[in-house]
């Protein structure tokens, strides 16, 4: 069973304490940069650094991780965003916080979530199992969706006590990650690349170079990554509907609520789906129901109905989301785990952050009911351009998990 392998129940535990402390700082963040840069350049550049960070190093992230040891990558990754939280809130307490301090915060706390996650990734599969690693991801998908719900609510409560509270909150957080981390008994990876030489660029051309050269797995990025750009653009179109429609400010996040418990939802289904049905059909289905979905934002009459399209259209995402990760981490050999990861993450974050700027665009120039018509054509093209290719309807097809496989073995010894 997957939740009696102690190493999970830490790693998970570690992960939701810290998402927990990232939400209520997520949250105490904004209202911090909105006071002291109002809605300047400053402030966008402020609240995109961490992004920025992220994309630019995360290629060298994944490669590093594959190199160095990930367990203590991940407990030094922790230590050191829990130093960076930790000097924001001692300078709020002193009054002394600056906006290059807030500049310099993003930037670091962004390389070092990049190690972070990419560590994390390419670990997961030699801490529970390739047997259980749909399960795992499900599992994790669920509780940090859990988390999300309440984030909102949560941040602003514990901004309510003080300004440097959810730094410090989450500066705590990161200790109990790291503390997690070190009880764990778990190898994290089971080969590092021999000292040889080589360039980290070497690396990291490796990496994206072993993932090109699979057609299947090419294509369902490219597939992820086209729908990714979509759902970055839908934030601001949604936001910008609910407004259209008379929603408060509480009513615009109870929207986003309902999105959060469908996701939560498709969390506790995608496992089973997983197991069930081969990934090329599962994306194909994916598609379609969002493409069908979308355009109902557009005459959605009430927040209410808002609500429940988002909460219908976020179900389907993260069971595609289990079963592409854990088909891919479980083809990928672990000496490149970090680099895939990490080509992946890159990939996605980057087309989230094109889809919000693009989006933002679109509203501005054609309004949120045109932009949410071409967008929902966009997801058709897409999902028609799927269906179209035999060799992603097929993925997955016929496939045998490597435990069914030394089964199978085993019987006919």
């Amino acid at each position: 069973m997957l939740f009696r392998n102690r190493d999970f129940l830490l790693l998970s535990a570690g992960q939701v304490v810290s998402a927990a402390g990232d939400q209520v700082q997520g949250f105490a963040l904004l209202l911090l940069v909105l006071a002291m840069a109002g809605a300047s350049g400053q402030s966008g550049l402020v609240l995109g650094a961490n992004s920025a960070a992220f994309l630019l190093f995360g290629l060298f992230a994944g490669a590093l991780v594959d190199r160095w040891d990930r367990r203590r990558t991940m407990i030094w990754c922790d230590l050191g965003r829990a130093a960076a939280a930790a000097s924001v809130a001692a300078a709020l307490w002193l009054h002394h916080l600056t906006l290059p301090h807030l500049y310099a915060f993003a930037v670091v706390s962004g390389v070092l979530s990049a190690l972070f996650q990419s560590a994390g990734t390419a670990a997961l599969t030699n801490v529970v199992g390739p047997d259980r690693l749909a399960g795992a991801l499900a599992a994790t998908q669920g509780l940090l969706g859990t988390v999300r719900v309440g984030g909102a609510p949560l941040g602003a409560l514990v901004q309510a006590i003080g300004r440097s509270v959810p730094f410090a909150l989450n500066a705590a957080s990161f200790l109990a990650s790291a503390v997690t981390l070190r009880l764990m008994r778990s190898s994290f990876q089971t080969q590092r690349p021999a000292a040889d030489g080589r360039s980290v660029l070497a690396d990291i051309r490796e990496g994206i170079g072993w993932l090109w050269d699979r057609p299947v797995l090419r294509l369902l990025l490219l597939a992820q990554t086209a729908d990714t750009l979509r759902y970055g653009a839908g934030y601001l179109v949604i936001i910008s509907l609910a407004q259209a429609v008379g929603a408060s400010p509480v009513q615009i996040g109870l929207v986003f609520t309902g999105a959060a418990i469908g996701a939560l939802l498709g969390s506790l289904l995608a496992q089973r789906v997983a197991a069930r049905f081969p990934l090329g059909r599962i994306t194909v289905v994916m598609l379609w129901v969002e493409a069908l979905a979308f355009p109902l934002y557009a005459v959605a009459p009430d927040p209410l109905l808002l609500g429940v399209v988002a909460a219908v259209e976020s179900v389907v995402a993260p069971i595609h989301s289990v079963a592409i990760s854990s088909h891919r981490l479980a083809a990928t050999p672990d000496r490149l785990r970090g680099r895939t990861s990490a080509a992946v993450q890159t990939l996605t974050a980057g087309a989230l952050s094109a889809g919000a700027a693009l989006g933002g665009a679109s509203v501005s120039a054609l309004g949120a009911r045109a932009t949410t018509l071409v967008l929902a054509g966009w997801l058709a093209l897409l999902a028609l351009s799927v269906t179209a290719s035999r060799r992603v309807r097929t993925a997955g097809a016929g496939a045998v998990s490597p435990g069914a496989e030394r089964r199978r073995v085993d019987a006919h010894r």
